[in-house]
């Protein structure tokens, strides 16, 4: 306890530590005798919940009902008593983490949940983020609570362990990076990868050790050019290495892996961090840094004009810095820093003058769209599925032509943003303008753009194919359950028959002939037609048929012969520590893979890549311009021949070619055949990485203009004839 008074007496004033220690008193009291399965006392979990809030700077509030948030359940004491001796907003808080306490989203001790389990787990969450939408802070105790809880994890069994780690993982800190409190967030994920993958995390913790000097060294030197330049411009700085989390660098070790890198050539294990007084010394830094090291093209983020859905705000900023080593620069100010590390918990801080934040309900309207959200879907697995997507994405941040904002999932569409302005623009959208230009509904947006939707006066419906995740018109669940919910509306009888069309369409691109009784027990359907019926919904994708069908162990699989053999492979550069920029080989030393490469930047044409002894790029002046690269991963492709008929017509062959390249197929061969009716067959020999790449192929060949049909061709076929 008086870790905890030590804590709360550096922001809140005399009588209100009173009322916190009376919560205590309270507490124990309430407890006493009571021990967790770690033997310890049990009032040692509700103190330390309470503590790790009071450095969040939580109010008083807050800190009270954490002490108390067991007394209810574990004691058997009334609400009605705690209302009546610390008043109703300690209560309200109180009633509500009891609440939560009694779900259970975990619902089994084994890690394989079954269906009715994960019916009720998805049933859980939803009440959770109900809940959160009522009163933040109900979950801010939540978090704390398992935080402290996965702290002293070793009491339970392996079993047991295995399952609230992998839950934390995949619910808690997601939960924790969407309202913004990185000092929860990462010490949740930490402290769960480590029983998921304690092999993994002892090895990432040798390797950081070992690197640590080194890296420390180098970032030591970093930070003090860049602290004597800031001072000559007349900057105040603050400038200090951060060094990223254990499983962050876990994933970040299995983004180089499978790119051919190993842990050696990862430099952003560190990124520096500028905290300046205010925005304009924001980007004077920003000047700065750029004028004192080369920007990495594409690798530089503006978030505080266009903040993300958490409140955090900072430039970043990629630069190749001492020895051509790419590294993160982040620049914010002392308040954004706050915002950054306790996010939304940042607006409960206690303060004596409190002053209403005008922009707090505005950034955090997303809390609000859960409750409209909860009521439209009808099954707790849809709003789980929501959640997911929607909630726990990153974010882009898409303008109305009247200049207000609307959150997306990163990938959205412009059926996602007609739907997310109204369910009726949504199913009456034909067509949409993004910044002033004409584009497909597929085309996914980016943050910053200006959105028109085009929409019809006929109300015609969505059409059934926003449903097909291959064609990508989609992506965010609360779209793709207003269009589902459109189609369930229709007769049934025309449901049926849209998805036997679905289904014919689907086994003839794949040249298949199996029987629609054998595919309905498959797919644990009573009968082809509630099969039929699920696909023209859309509450059945095609996908699932195929993925079904494509199983290892399913009978169908060989059968039909819906496997590819591999041909061989194909490989990439990659840009160390970078990411993606656009490459090319260089003519005049034509390297190959296996030889000893760099890449030479170029200020229009991305990265060349070079043999490191080539006589144009070892010149003394051009060092600055030189990056890390290597040769990426090899993949293996698979050949598919494919038959497409089609109308003839100038530019046909191009267009299919064309479509195929846009879904990074190679194409090995193509032989087209000219009929005397006007219509042309063309025969394709692409490689793919699968069959899910090839399904995303049909799809886009079928909407080329003149297209009749698009179907696999069989490997026994007859070599069609020359011409």
């Amino acid at each position: 306890m008086q870790n905890l008074i030590e804590k709360i007496e550096s922001y809140l004033p005399e009588e209100k530590i009173l009322a916190i220690q009376e919560a205590y008193k309270f507490a124990i009291k309430a407890h006493a005798g009571q021990t967790r399965l770690s033997g310890e006392p049990f009032i040692v979990h509700p103190l330390e919940t309470a503590c790790f809030l009071a450095e969040l700077n939580l109010d008083p509030a807050t800190i009270a009902a954490a002490l108390l948030h067991d007394v209810v359940e574990d004691c058997n004491i009334k609400i009605d008593v705690i209302e009546e001796k610390f008043g109703s907003d300690i209560a309200t808080l109180v009633d509500g983490v009891t609440k939560l306490a009694k779900i259970d989203l975990v619902g089994s001790d084994s890690p394989n949940l079954s269906e009715q389990e994960y019916h009720e787990r998805a049933a859980n969450m939803r009440k959770m983020l109900v809940s959160m939408a009522q009163d933040v802070r109900v979950v801010l105790i939540k978090l704390a609570d398992r935080l402290h809880n996965m702290k002293t994890l070793m009491a339970h069994t392996r079993e047991r362990r295995l399952v609230i780690a992998q839950e934390t993982l995949d619910i808690y800190a997601p939960l924790a990076h969407r309202l913004g409190i990185w000092e929860i967030k990462w010490q949740l994920e930490d402290l769960a990868f480590r029983h998921i993958k304690p092999g993994k995390y002892k090895e990432i913790s040798k390797l950081l050790s070992s690197k640590r000097i080194e890296r420390e060294s180098y970032i030591a030197e970093v930070s003090q050019v860049l602290k004597v330049e800031l001072d000559n411009a007349g900057i105040k700085a603050e400038v200090f290495g951060r060094p990223k989390n254990i499983y962050s660098i876990y994933k970040k070790i299995q983004k180089y892996a499978d790119q051919g890198k190993e842990f050696r050539e990862i430099y952003d294990l560190f990124a520096l961090r500028i905290l300046v007084e205010n925005v304009g010394d924001c980007y004077s830094a920003l000047g700065v840094i750029h004028s004192l090291w080369h920007p990495i093209p594409g690798q530089f983020d503006d978030y505080i004009s266009n903040g993300k859905e958490n409140m955090y705000q900072s430039l970043h900023t990629t630069v190749l810095c001492i020895n051509a080593i790419p590294i993160e620069i982040q620049i914010r100010t002392y308040e954004m820093h706050k915002v950054s590390e306790h996010g939304v918990a940042a607006h409960w801080s206690y303060k004596e003058d409190v002053k209403i934040d005008s922009h707090f309900e505005e950034k955090m309207t997303w809390l609000r769209q859960l409750l409209e959200w909860q009521r439209d879907v009808s099954e707790p697995e849809e709003f789980l599925e929501s959640v997911k997507t929607d909630l726990f994405q990153d974010q882009v941040f898409i303008y109305t032509p009247r200049g207000d904002i609307k959150e997306l999932p990163a990938g959205a569409t412009s059926v996602d943003f007609a739907y997310r302005i109204h369910t009726d623009l949504g199913h009456r959208c034909i067509g949409t303008r993004v910044n002033g230009k004409l584009m497909p509904l597929d085309h996914q947006l980016q943050s910053g753009d200006t959105v028109e939707i085009l929409s019809s006066k006929a109300d015609e419906g969505p059409s059934v194919d926003w449903l097909n995740q291959d064609l990508g018109y989609a992506k965010t669940a609360h779209a793709l359950e207003k269009i589902r919910q459109w189609f369930r509306r229709q007769e049934k009888h025309s449901n049926v028959h849209r998805g036997r069309d679905l289904f014919h369409r689907e086994m003839s691109r794949f040249n298949l002939s199996i029987n629609e009784d054998e595919i309905a027990i498959l797919m644990k359907f009573d009968s082809p037609d509630d099969l039929f019926a699920s696909l023209g919904t859309g509450s059945t994708a095609v996908s699932t048929l195929i993925d079904k069908l494509i199983k290892p162990g399913n009978r169908q699989r060989d059968e039909y012969g819906i496997t590819m053999p591999a041909t061989g492979a194909s490989n990439g550069l990659e840009v160390l520590g970078v990411g993606d920029l656009l490459t090319r080989i260089a003519i005049c030393c034509n390297p190959i893979r296996g030889d000893d490469i760099i890449g030479f930047i170029t200020r229009s044409r991305g990265v060349t890549i070079h043999r490191r002894d080539c006589s144009n790029v070892v010149t003394p002046d051009r060092k600055e311009r030189l990056v890390k690269v290597d040769w990426g991963r090899m993949q293996h492709l698979y050949p598919v021949r494919l038959k497409v008929e089609a109308w003839d017509r100038v530019g046909l062959l191009q267009d299919i070619t064309t479509y195929v390249s846009e879904q990074k197929a190679n194409i090995a061969s193509v032989v087209s055949t000219e009929h005397d009716d006007g219509t042309a067959s063309i025969y394709l020999t692409v490689h793919t990485t699968g069959i899910a790449q090839l399904s995303r192929v049909f799809s886009k060949l079928e909407g080329v203009k003149g297209v009749v049909n698009v179907v696999r061709s069989s490997p026994i076929s007859p070599e069609p004839p020359q011409g």
